[in-house]
C-alpha cells in the first residue's frame, strides 16, 4: 500500500471530536495547537472601555464640519472589486473520474454507495485506517461519509479517486487515487490500498500501471510520486515493477497512527521509459 497525500485528513471520528468537544486542544486536520487567545474582533467587555476624556466634545454628533456621509467615498474605484477578482488565480476545476480497464480481470471506476461493504472490510484492516480516511470504527454513516468525500475530491479538483472492482463478480477490492494538489508544480501523487480478499491476484500492480500510464500519457503530468513505508517491501516491489525509481528517504514525513514515520519516495517522469513495456510519453 502506498500512502495517500501526506496531509490527508484523519477519519471522521477525529474530526467530529475536535468540532464538538469544547476542551479540544488541537486542530484535527493540522495537529496545531488550538488558539486559546481572545478574538481581536469580538465586542469589548462591558465597562472595560477607555477612561473618559474630560476635554472631549460633549456633543460629538453636533460637529458641523463632519462629513454627513462618511461612508461615501467619492474617490473609490467602482471596478476595484471586479479587478481584484479578475487578478485572483483560478481555483482547481472539477474533474470527472473515468472508468478504465485494469487488465482482463479488474476495472477502475468512480466510487458508489454500493461500495459500503468494501469500506467495512477496509475498516477491519489493522493498517488501512491509519493511512487513509477509512473509519477505524465502521458504521453505515461513517462509510457513506467516506464515499461522499471521494465525490467531493473530484468535484473540487483535488484528484481522481477510483474504486478497484473485480470484473467477474463486480466486487470492489481496493482503492487507488491520483492526487493533484501539487499539479501547479508539475507533479502529482498516487496512493492505493487493497483489502485482504483482493491481495495476491496482481490487482495492485495492474491498477497502478493503469493509472500511471493514463496520468503520464493522457493527462501529460510531468512527474508522479509514491510514498511507501520502508518496511513495506511488497508495495515497493510493485512500484519498481511499474517503473518507479526509489529516490530517497523522507524522515518523519507522515503521521501514521500516533507517530510520525519515515517514507521512501518513488518517482516516475514522463520522460522516463520504458514503463509497462512502452515509452511513457505518447508518440
Amino acid at each position: 500500500m502506498a500512502a495517500p497525500e501526506p496531509d490527508a485528513p484523519r477519519e471522521p471520528e477525529a474530526l467530529a471530536d475536535a468540532e464538538t468537544d469544547p476542551g479540544a486542544g488541537a486542530d484535527a486536520d493540522t495537529g496545531r495547537e488550538a488558539d486559546t487567545g481572545t478574538d481581536p474582533n469580538q465586542d469589548p467587555t462591558p465597562g472595560a472601555g477607555p477612561t473618559p476624556d474630560t476635554d472631549a466634545d460633549p456633543n460629538p454628533d453636533a460637529n458641523t464640519d463632519a462629513d454627513p456621509n462618511p461612508d461615501a467615498n467619492t474617490d473609490a474605484d467602482p471596478n476595484q472589486d471586479a479587478d481584484a477578482e479578475a487578478d485572483a488565480p483560478p481555483g482547481p476545476e472539477p474533474v470527472t473520474v473515468p472508468s478504465m480497464s485494469a487488465g482482463p480481470d479488474f476495472v477502475l471506476r468512480p466510487w458508489e454507495m454500493s461500495d459500503l461493504p468494501l469500506v467495512r472490510e477496509a475498516s477491519q484492516d489493522p493498517y488501512i485506517p491509519l493511512i487513509t480516511t477509512i473509519p477505524a470504527r465502521y458504521s453505515d454513516a461513517a462509510a457513506e461519509a467516506f464515499v461522499r468525500r471521494q465525490w467531493e475530491r473530484a468535484a473540487t479538483g483535488a484528484g481522481y479517486p477510483f474504486a478497484i472492482v473485480r470484473s467477474r463478480d463486480r466486487r470492489p477490492v481496493g482503492s487507488i487515487g491520483l492526487w493533484l494538489r501539487e499539479l501547479p508544480e508539475g507533479r502529482a501523487s498516487i496512493g492505493y490500498w487493497m483489502v485482504a480478499s483482493g491481495r495476491g491476484q496482481g490487482v495492485t500492480r495492474a491498477a497502478l500501471r493503469t493509472v500511471t500510464s493514463w496520468a503520464l500519457r493522457d493527462l501529460g503530468i510531468p512527474r508522479l510520486q509514491l510514498f511507501i513505508e520502508p518496511w513495506n517491501t511488497a508495495s515497493a516491489r510493485i512500484a519498481v515493477d511499474v517503473g518507479y525509481r526509489r529516490e530517497g528517504l523522507l524522515r518523519g514525513w507522515q503521521r501514521v497512527g500516533d507517530e510520525r514515520r519515515d517514507m521512501a519516495v518513488y518517482g516516475l517522469l514522463n520522460t522516463d521509459g520504458p514503463a509497462d513495456g512502452r515509452a511513457v510519453t505518447a508518440d
